[in-house]
């Protein structure tokens, strides 16, 4: 394959440095953006002035993953209006500036693709999660109205979707629970395969989905654990 020129947002976490090796190791060349270095999603600005940047120096845009994202943990009587306005500014519409500034270049490339990290709480309701399963939800129907728009162009667009992602996140919230054992087996255990996803697995399908081979747009990925299709029930019941 050809190199491609892929952005990642949010490339200094568990998830997105993980995308960002896998996408080096096949060959391509993968430019961060982290808030680490000084990049935020939530400024318009910023985010045309960084695709320029990548046109600038590399001639193309191949590969959008919108993969920046924070969580907030309450349900919708404990979330702040604050905790709406931070998350949503950067899960959703930092998800619309980076595409925005992206795509006039996406729909140039041979095969455009974007790829967004979405969650399984786009589908499923979880315990302490409202703004976080409502940022994702709407992240997951931009998705599939960005296809929509875009199969025109020739781009596709698909998301992927995680169950709990051992990440470091995940860790420090762990950490921070007042049993952080009886915390990680009660969220191992939210899966009914019994683990956590690795961040390896979850920049596997982002591979899969960017790759020009695969025939597919409009997708959401779920690398759940059965968590969406999977009851278990004891035997005899």
């Amino acid at each position: 394959m050809a190199e491609r020129v892929v952005v990642v947002t949010g490339a200094a976490g568990g998830i997105g440095s993980a995308i960002a090796r896998r996408f080096t190791a096949d060959g391509d060349s993968a430019i961060g953006l982290d808030l680490l270095d000084g990049f935020d999603v939530t400024d318009p600005a910023a985010c045309d002035d960084a695709c320029a940047q990548v046109i600038a120096e590399h001639g193309r845009i191949d590969v959008l993953c919108n993969n920046a994202g924070i969580s907030a943990v309450g349900d919708v009587v404990a979330s702040t209006p604050d905790e709406w306005d931070r998350v949503f500014a950067v899960n959703v519409f930092g998800v619309a500036n980076m595409s925005r500034a992206a795509l006039p270049h996406l729909r140039r490339a041979p095969n455009g693709v974007v790829v967004n990290t979405c969650s399984v709480a786009a589908s499923v309701g979880l315990v302490e999660r409202a703004v976080y399963s409502a940022a994702k939800g709407a992240v997951l129907a931009l998705t599939r109205a960005m296809a929509a728009d875009e199969v025109v162009h020739g781009v596709r667009v698909n998301c992927v979707s995680p169950g709990t992602v051992w990440s470091p996140w995940v860790e420090r919230l762990v950490a921070g629970s007042d049993d952080p054992d009886t915390s990680l087996d009660a969220l191992r255990r939210r899966q009914p395969l019994g683990r956590l996803v690795g961040v390896d697995e979850v920049a596997d399908a982002v591979a899969y989905l960017a790759s020009p081979s695969t025939f597919t747009t409009g997708a959401d990925f779920l690398l759940d654990g059965g968590i969406t299709a999977v009851r278990l029930v004891e035997p005899g019941r």
